[in-house]
């Protein structure tokens, strides 16, 4: 968990790495749905690029058809979801159903002004989605992909009038969540202040109090 640009995404990366685990990224399966075209993608488009939540039942079917798939049963790391507590409520119920458990819930803490200044410097290429920033990792050559030499852009979600809607739509539907798992135990909040190797080091620990 964690605000939009806190840097859940880079993040779940290393941890599946590190733990052999399946990513769903709720975020990312969104923007594949709607670069495919599909209905679930074709009903949230507009819903994205105006930094609204996408229906808690949309996304609830998506993320539980892949939490059936064989490929999760190792176990599974959830990137942006849940996002309010009607879905926490229900995937409680989906993964009891299941007889599965969540083990931890790591929430990512970072100032906004900082939050503002990694969202709206982020860009990607159009074509292969390699990931830039205009401070912290621009390309070699300006608006041009170093990896396959397209163009570089700005998702519409990451202007600035939508990083602040994103940002209040968080506070007031998302915030409410960490009191959900705190009073469940789940609850670690971790600083995501400093370099994606020090955050990292900081959710090892967490992770080592988890009991098993």
């Amino acid at each position: 968990m964690g605000p939009p640009g806190a840097g859940k995404g880079t993040q779940a990366v290393r941890l599946r790495q590190r733990l052999g685990i399946v990513h769903l990224s709720a975020g990312d399966m969104l923007r594949e749905a709607v670069k495919q075209g599909t209905p679930l993608g074709l009903s949230a488009r507009g819903m994205m690029e105006r930094g609204e939540l996408i229906p808690d039942d949309l996304v609830a079917q998506m993320v539980e058809e892949r939490l059936r798939d064989p490929e999760g049963a190792r176990g599974f790391l959830l990137d942006g979801y849940p996002r309010n507590l009607a879905q926490a409520r229900r995937m409680s119920e989906f993964l009891e159903g299941s007889g599965r458990r969540l083990d931890r819930v790591l929430a990512l803490r970072l100032p906004e002004a900082e939050l503002l200044s990694r969202l709206t410097g982020r860009r990607v290429c159009g074509t292969c989605g390699a990931g830039y920033h205009v401070v912290n990792k621009p390309p070699r050559r300006p608006g041009i992909c170093d990896v396959c030499g397209n163009e570089v852009v700005q998702r519409a979600d990451d202007r600035e009038e939508i990083v602040r809607e994103r940002l209040r739509v968080y506070t007031t539907q998302t915030l409410p969540l960490l009191d959900f798992y705190r009073e469940s135990g789940l609850l670690f909040e971790v600083d995501a202040t400093g370099t994606p190797e020090e955050v990292s080091a900081r959710i090892a620990g967490a992770l080592e109090e988890v009991p098993r």
